[in-house]
């Protein structure tokens, strides 16, 4: 277990830590908490690539940790209130399906790489910046209503856009995937013409 994985295991660990500050209303600690998982994030990607700490297992927990926290963040916030429900359940169902598509993919033999596309950066982003101005604006008293409200809609359509990009995507590769095909195998010979191998063998 090396450095960056034993960040990206804390971030994991913080989320019923977050959930529970949340539903507690506890916004400032909620907050506090958010940034250094935003840190322990960033610090664990710089380790990884910086000296070679790069894992098999760090890549795949290391999306895993992101993503929970964020939609942990989310359901919690909707779930008091303070964000919409219609934009909770996009977020939500954008990653169900994605994940669903990809395991749907892979048990009909007709795996398919998911490649972040510019319109899922752009929302992921977006995502995180509500997330984190919505609990400044809870946590620190911060006047960002209007800001808030705006970011609210842009994520929401932006999550929206992501989800139809990569069903588009996924729908062109289930319909023209093509598979491998087989390998050719040796044939067997005859009992006849192992016979006769044989006769010409025998001095």
């Amino acid at each position: 277990m090396n450095i960056p994985n034993t960040l990206t295991f804390a971030r994991i660990v913080s989320v019923p830590l977050l959930i529970w500050l949340i539903i507690d209303q506890d916004f400032f600690a909620a907050f506090v908490v958010f940034m250094l998982a935003g840190i322990s994030d960033a610090a664990d990607g710089y380790l990884a690539k910086r000296y070679g700490w790069r894992t098999e297992l760090g890549a795949y927990l290391d999306p895993i940790a992101d993503k929970a926290l964020l939609v942990s963040i989310y359901v919690a916030l909707g779930a008091a209130g303070h964000l919409p429900v219609w934009l909770v359940i996009a977020v939500v169902s954008r990653d169900v399906l994605i994940v669903g598509a990809v395991v749907l993919a892979w048990m009909m033999s007709r795996p398919v790489k998911v490649k972040p596309l510019v319109v899922s950066k752009v929302n992921t982003f977006a995502q995180i910046s509500l997330a984190g101005l919505a609990l400044a604006k809870l946590g620190l008293g911060l006047g960002l209503d209007g800001v808030v409200n705006v970011l609210i809609w842009v994520t929401g359509s932006l999550t929206i856009l992501s989800a139809v990009a990569y069903f588009w995507g996924w729908l062109r590769h289930m319909m023209s995937y093509e598979p491998a095909p087989p390998e050719p195998q040796p044939r067997r010979r005859s009992r006849a013409e192992r016979a006769s191998r044989s006769e010409v063998q025998t001095p």
